[in-house]
């Protein structure tokens, strides 16, 4: 005698309810963009400008023919960002602090937005939002949302590159999606050249993936399209100098390091008590991910792990025989490391999300507040010019020593006013050169003895080799200095820069 099982009755259909929770979906999907910008704007104006934002406000201030004329001699790496922030300045009648800085909150909220896409198409609507969401409260993304330099601009492209990759492994709208593609990979060279490294990460998702011959080969001719459009900048760049940082030497603990520098950004933003806190909450996360890879989308996995860890080996590699590693020049892979994270987010249960969420909110909020002080940067340009409001006189003149240190007077003209800088025989923009031509001896006498009280300003934060430089002009400076009867009457140091008033002795 056999027997059949009743089949189960069908669940009631509420009329409504799929449409509800789509739109819920489609509005949350705003966040992570809208967070990300307020963010990212929200304190902009607190952190003094440092070297890099000094030298990007300096060129976005000079004339169009003055800004061609320096792209043709030097730092074409950066020509793209420097014609976007020219344009800005055009468009706001200036650039300060604030306005430069607002470009790259844009396109980390951009990134976020991109972001939330890219993990729908990976792991489906709560990736997609997790991983969002993510990428805007991480403190490194807000950061650098608030640096008016091109890094938050290669993160952005990198998701969009990302996403096109993607839709093509994917086989929905090839050919658009190739073009796409080939473009964005142009932009990616364009904004930074090291952003070129997100390539790689991509051909190990394609092996990882097999996706055919057919889509191998129409991938290969997109990215062969956009490198060639990257090839006149590698020329141009190749015989020419660039703003180029301090590397960070590669030792055994950089990809600690690294890792930690992605969750939260260097200059002592956190006590290393919640620095730890944050790092093994995220690598317990990770750790866990790779427990229960099985319940992840492949696809977000072969996509998020090349992008996370093949950029930072390749650029370690190289800086072993040419030094180039900078964290900053590995923002793009920020995005990855959300991703993932939101990844391992998905796989936990109710419990361990809110658990996870706990130990990092502490330690990501208290980062948010040290980002945000006047002194987080490496040069704190402000005090410069605050210590001259206070303390100038009338007649008072500026000594610069230190590489681009001469900068901070043309980039802050109205600050400067009436403050001629003595040691500049040619300004910068006047070269079509990123460095003020520095006075000879005998100029710099004769301005000497016509000045009463000279303010001194050494700039300290510079790589080793324009250290040793700067020493040498400051040796050379103080000097001269003597040689015309001045002696320190007040001192005040600050971040990344020596601020010593110089007068002489009162006579009889």
């Amino acid at each position: 005698m056999t027997t059949t099982t009743a089949p189960r009755p069908a669940l009631p259909v509420v009329p409504g309810v799929s449409a509800v929770r789509a739109r819920c979906l489609r509005v949350a999907g705003w966040a992570p963009p809208v967070l990300a910008l307020v963010l990212g704007v929200s304190g902009n104006w607190d952190p003094s400008a440092w070297t890099d934002e000094v030298v990007t406000i300096d060129v976005a201030r000079r004339s169009w023919p003055q800004l061609m004329d320096l792209l043709g001699r030097a730092d074409a790496v950066h020509g793209l960002h420097y014609v976007l922030m020219w344009l800005v300045g055009q468009a706001n009648g200036g650039l300060n602090e604030c306005t430069a800085r607002v470009p790259s909150a844009v396109a980390v909220a951009v990134a976020a937005g991109g972001l939330t896409w890219l993990g729908r198409l990976l792991g489906g609507p709560r990736t997609g939002l997790y991983a969002g969401l993510l990428l805007a409260l991480l403190p490194t993304a807000s950061r650098y949302a608030q640096e008016a330099r091109s890094f938050a601009f290669v993160m952005a492209v990198a998701v969009a590159a990302t996403g096109a990759l993607v839709k093509i492994l994917s086989g929905r709208a090839q050919g658009r999606w190739l073009v796409g593609y080939a473009v964005l990979t142009a932009l990616l060279g364009w904004f930074n050249l090291l952003g070129l490294l997100l390539v790689a990460a991509h051909v190990v998702t394609v092996a990882l993936r097999r996706p055919g011959r057919r889509v191998v080969v129409r991938l290969l001719a997109a990215l062969a399209a956009g490198v060639a459009a990257v090839v006149p900048l590698l020329v141009l760049a190749s015989a020419q100098s660039s703003a180029v940082g301090e590397a960070a030497p590669v030792t055994a603990g950089t990809p600690f390091n690294y890792f930690t520098w992605l969750l939260t950004p260097g200059q002592g933003t956190l006590p290393a008590p919640l620095k730890l806190l944050l790092t093994c909450t995220a690598l317990a996360a990770l750790g866990l991910l790779a427990v229960r890879r099985r319940r992840a989308a492949p696809l977000a996995l072969a996509v998020g792990v090349p992008w996370l860890v093949v950029p930072p080996l390749l650029l370690m590699a190289v800086s072993l025989g040419h030094p180039l590693f900078a964290y900053r020049y590995l923002l793009f892979c920020l995005p990855a490391l959300a991703l993932l994270l939101a990844l391992a987010a998905t796989v936990v249960p109710p419990y361990g999300q809110v658990l996870f969420v706990l130990l990092l909110s502490v330690p990501i909020a208290a980062s948010h507040l040290a980002i945000r002080q006047e002194d987080s940067r490496q040069w704190d340009t402000r005090a410069v010019i605050r210590t001259l409001r206070v303390h100038d006189a009338p007649g008072d003149a500026v000594l610069f020593s230190g590489a681009r240190c001469g900068l901070i007077a043309t980039a802050f003209k109205e600050a400067f006013t009436g403050r001629p800088d003595l040691g500049a025989a040619r300004t910068a923009a006047a070269l079509g050169a990123l460095d003020n031509l520095p006075a000879g001896p005998a100029l710099l006498d004769q301005r000497l003895a016509r000045t009463p009280r000279v303010w001194h300003i050494s700039c300290n934060h510079l790589s080793s080799g324009a250290r040793q430089a700067a020493a040498r002009t400051v040796a050379s400076r103080e000097e001269a200095l003597a040689r015309a009867g001045f002696s320190p009457a007040y001192r005040h140091s600050a971040p990344g820069v020596d601020i010593t008033l110089e007068e002489r002795p009162a006579t009889g």
